[in-house]
């Protein structure tokens, strides 16, 4: 294990929210040149996408916005992960509730929102899956940019 800091995002499915939070936060430590200090990954709460790339309007959101180099498949979270992660982020109280289920005993992981460390208080990243349109993702990526921002300034 190295010496990075390591953040795990979480979402139901791992194809929208924790993509887009992940994506997000690479970018971002890339920006301030962290990639040394900080590792991201996401993964799912459920099966059901395992191996799927992330939503398409995900990705169009994501090009959109400039982060173009970013690809990834579908994992579910593992037992390991509360031990290998420093935090692991939900992105809504259900995320929060069934990670702290799943969390075994002696981990390591600090589980909490992502939203928390939004500075305009937009808490819960509400899932966009299914919505028609691609708002809702342009929500998420913009709750993600702010929260990541505020957390990476913080630590």
């Amino acid at each position: 294990m190295s010496d990075k800091k390591r953040v795990l995002m979480i979402c139901l499915g791992n194809i929208c929210r924790s993509p887009i939070a992940e994506a997000v936060f690479a970018n971002v430590i890339k920006e301030k040149e962290l990639q040394d200090v900080w590792k991201v990954e996401s993964a799912a709460l459920i099966e059901y996408h395992i191996g799927k790339s992330p939503d398409s309007r995900a990705r169009t959101t994501l090009k959109e916005r400039g982060i173009t180099d970013y690809s990834h498949k579908a994992r579910p979270i593992k037992t390991e992960d509360f031990h290998n992660f420093d935090w692991i982020f939900g992105m809504d109280d259900d995320n929060i509730e069934e990670l702290e289920k799943k969390k075994p005993e002696g981990s390591k992981a600090k589980i909490e929102l992502l939203g928390k460390y939004d500075p305009q208080e937009d808490i819960i990243i509400r899932d966009p899956y299914y919505d028609n349109g691609i708002d809702g993702f342009y929500k998420v990526y913009e709750q993600c940019d702010r929260s990541v921002r505020a957390f990476l300034d913080k630590h």
